[in-house]
């Protein structure tokens, strides 16, 4: 973590020693006392901080640190310079350096703290300055889950480290002291902050944001992959000091608490779950991710024209690189507009075991077109009667986008013949977070946004820590209902038990937070990724089909054998280049 010392030079230092010295602008030799003299570096110097919190929305994209989209069982990106590939075919290691996340999380720390450290000398208002000190004790906490959530037990970089400091003791922390580090700070940010921001300081940390933080970050001690997993009771520093802890059920009930502050405290404060001006459910969902900073958003991510992300989730025929591939087994999982499941499980052949309760039909086409223009006549029985969520978050081979129909078989506009290294390969994109109004020929792209936390999510955390503590109490089915309810479908049924429960529950986080990030972590927190992200996944065949309703492309098709090992998969491995400049950094386990 050594090489962090010098960041503040790399900020704030770009002097140059040649003999342009002169010309340089006013702002270029500023020094840490001149920034914190006056307060409009000072903000910038927050600014600064805020850009540490990755982007995520670019899935293929390196430099976006999102992974973990493409490297669950929720999609396949086609483009071949994703890390995404790395983690599914088991080919990473320790010597890789990019999506540097730790480097990029500390670098954030270590900005967040030198703030912390020189706030105090800026003249400015009393009650800024305050929330100020919230927003970077926020960000300092949110940087440390960040690294957490995929390392495990981290050092705590709880100040800004000095030249004379002895960097051999920096160790790693028990997972149990990073969650407890990362709540007190949250606790600390929330009596500094607002609830809501003012419209030009949007995406500005609130008080929403660090009790939505302080909520994940107790949800994920208490489950399974770091609460007495008995695979990590070997895992210790050089001293001997065990780095995951023993069983505590209580951790769910700690869990369920903050979530539930959470939510009582935020709809309160008027946040709620989003619906669109006709409460259609379909459009209930979908402008979520589309009208943003709406009142369901607890804290995201300003992204700008992400044109990039647009091109990568749009078909070839409407200018789009088409890589943004969902699996057959995400699409298999929607529910029907009925709430029954349409598949119940796979034969050894791949081939599905179809719910018959369920009306989801494999065969055929259907003879008319959705009433909402979702799909026209012909489109495969398949993708008729799912439920709303499907509809606004899968684009499928016909589907209406933009106007018209998409054509994904072989020989159709979006189909493989006419594609070159970018194509879709499972007869699935992502449409989901895409705004239908952007238009690629014309370079006319949305404002776009990644939603970290939300009410609809909390609802979830809240449904899966209380059913943990006490089963499944009246107040799961109240929070998991009001999610299905919001998206057009059935309550749950009554009397189930709480393993029925919990996989209810787990089945609707894997569809509503579909593509957020969340299903990675999920399956990894759950210790079920070993059974999951070991097998074939599926979609159509795109080498095949002439039209429409041609029945060869209908056919589910391996595109990718994927590898886990576990136990060592469920953690990445610390970068070898951080253990050789610090041998007290013991290697998580199987690295």
């Amino acid at each position: 973590m050594n090489k962090f010392l010098v960041l503040v030079t790399i900020l704030l230092f770009s002097a140059s020693c040649t003999k342009d010295y002169l010309k340089k602008a006013p702002d270029e030799d500023l020094d840490i006392k001149k920034v914190f003299s006056e307060r409009k570096y000072a903000e910038s110097f927050l600014s600064s901080a805020y850009n540490n919190v990755p982007v995520m929305l670019g899935a293929a994209d390196w430099d976006q640190r999102n992974p973990f989209t493409g490297a669950s069982d929720e999609m396949e990106i086609t483009f071949l310079g994703a890390y995404s590939h790395l983690l599914n075919s088991g080919a990473w290691s320790a010597n890789d350096y990019f999506p540097d996340v730790w480097g990029f999380m500390y670098e954030g720390i270590r900005k967040t703290n030198l703030f912390l450290d020189n706030v105090a000398q800026v003249p400015m208002d009393e009650t800024e300055r305050n929330r100020w000190i919230g927003e970077a004790t926020f960000l300092r906490a949110f940087f440390h889950f960040m690294l957490a959530r995929i390392y495990g037990a981290i050092p705590i970089g709880d100040h800004a480290y000095t030249l004379s400091e002895d960097y051999s003791k920096i160790r790693r922390q028990p997972i149990e002291k990073v969650i407890e580090f990362i709540t007190r700070e949250c606790d600390k940010a929330v009596p500094l902050l607002e609830w809501k921001v003012a419209p030009d300081k949007l995406g500005r940390v609130t008080k929403a944001a660090a009790l939505a933080l302080k909520s994940q970050a107790l949800l994920y001690m208490a489950s399974p992959l770091w609460n007495g997993n008995p695979d990590y009771t070997g895992i210790k520093d050089k001293e001997g000091v065990q780095l995951f802890p023993a069983f505590d059920k209580e951790r769910w009930r700690r869990a369920a608490v903050a979530a539930k502050e959470c939510i009582d405290g935020v709809e309160a404060n008027g946040y709620r779950l989003y619906r669109a001006a006709n409460n259609d459910p379909v459009r209930n969902y979908q402008e979520v991710f589309i009208e943003r900073n709406n009142a369901e958003v607890l804290f995201a991510r300003n992204a700008g024209e992400h044109s990039h992300f647009e091109r990568c989730s749009n078909p070839i025929s409407y200018g789009g690189f088409s890589i943004f591939c969902p699996t057959q087994e995400l699409v298999d999982d929607y529910e029907m507009a009925n709430g029954q499941r349409p598949i119940n499980g796979y034969n050894a052949d791949g081939s599905p075991v179809i719910n018959a309760g369920s009306g989801y039909v494999e065969a055929g086409y259907v003879a008319a077109k959705h009433p909402l223009d979702y799909y026209p006549a012909g489109v495969s029985n398949m993708y008729v009667g799912r439920e709303p969520r499907f509809y606004a978050s899968i684009n499928f081979n016909g589907s209406i986008w933009k106007g018209r129909g998409i054509q994904f078989w072989f020989e159709g506009l979006d189909g493989r013949k006419r594609a070159g290294s970018d194509y879709c390969i499972s007869g699935y994109l992502m449409k989901k977070m895409v705004n239908p109004t952007s238009d690629i020929f014309q370079n006319r792209f949305s404002l776009n946004t990644f939603i970290y936390y939300r009410l609809g999510a909390e609802y979830l955390n809240y449904a899966e820590a209380l059913n943990e503590m006490d089963g499944a109490v009246p107040d799961v089915y109240k929070y998991v209902n009001l999610i299905r309810e919001r998206s057009g479908l059935p309550p749950l049924p009554a009397g189930l038990s709480q393993d029925e429960m919990r996989a209810r529950i787990w089945h609707e986080r894997r569809i509503e937070l579909a593509f957020e990030t969340h299903r990675y972590f999920d399956t990894r927190r759950w210790k079920i990724a070993a059974g999951i992200d070991s097998k074939e996944i599926h979609g159509m065949n795109i080498g095949a089909g002439t039209s429409l309703s041609d029945n060869n492309f209908y056919k589910r098709t391996v595109i990718e054998k994927r590898v886990f090992i576990a136990p060592k998969h469920y953690l990445w491995p610390l970068q070898q280049e951080e253990i050789n400049k610090n041998r007290n950094l013991v290697q998580n386990p199987g690295w």
